[in-house]
């Protein structure tokens, strides 16, 4: 019987999709609409993303114009996104908000580079977790005579495999993003 890696597959691509969001929720100095997914703003009672209660556009490189439906909500927005503590800055008017991204200094990309560093190590540890999981299936499979020893060192071989193009793939994100950081 060969081991089916279909759903570990499936998986591993969770971990990557997860560590690309991740990745797009921080502040590189560029304005992304994305960076304000994160955010949720207390309206009528329950909290929503700030998408829900706003439309989100890009006015220039380093500012984003968020316009509230309910111009009622400006104020609460404001507070949300401030009290996100996302290293932007916002000022209201009579339309919305400009989110305005700083430029980033020598100090502050070297600190996003290494908070890159550590959502990196935390999807590599989730790869290794689920390897561990996968290689425990498939000695469990071998000791209830549902597959073979050879069939178990073909099956070690393939998860190692897919295990370095998961962690291949995971590195050309980072230094992908990294590349973006440091301009």
């Amino acid at each position: 019987m060969q081991y089916n890696f279909s759903n570990f597959k499936n998986d591993l691509k969770k971990v990557e999709e997860f560590l690309s969001k991740e990745y797009t929720q921080l502040n590189t100095g560029r304005a992304s609409p994305l960076v304000l997914d994160g955010v949720s703003v207390e309206v009528y009672g329950a909290f929503q993303p700030v998408k829900n209660v706003a439309s989100v556009s890009i006015e220039d490189v380093k500012t984003l114009r968020v316009a509230p439906w309910d111009k009622g909500q400006i104020k609460a927005i404001e507070k949300a996104i401030t009290t996100a503590n996302l290293g932007l800055s916002v000022a209201s008017d009579d339309m919305g908000l400009r989110v305005i991204f700083p430029q980033l200094t020598t100090e502050t990309r070297q600190n996003l580079v290494k908070v890159l560093k550590e959502r990196l190590e935390n999807s590599r540890i989730t790869v290794r977790k689920e390897r561990e999981r996968i290689w425990d299936e498939i000695q469990t499979l071998e000791k209830d005579g549902k597959m073979t020893e050879d069939e178990r060192f073909r099956a070690k071989d393939d998860l190692q495999k897919i295990i370095d193009e998961a962690n291949n793939s995971l590195e050309a994100t980072f230094e992908k993003k990294q590349k973006e950081v440091l301009g």
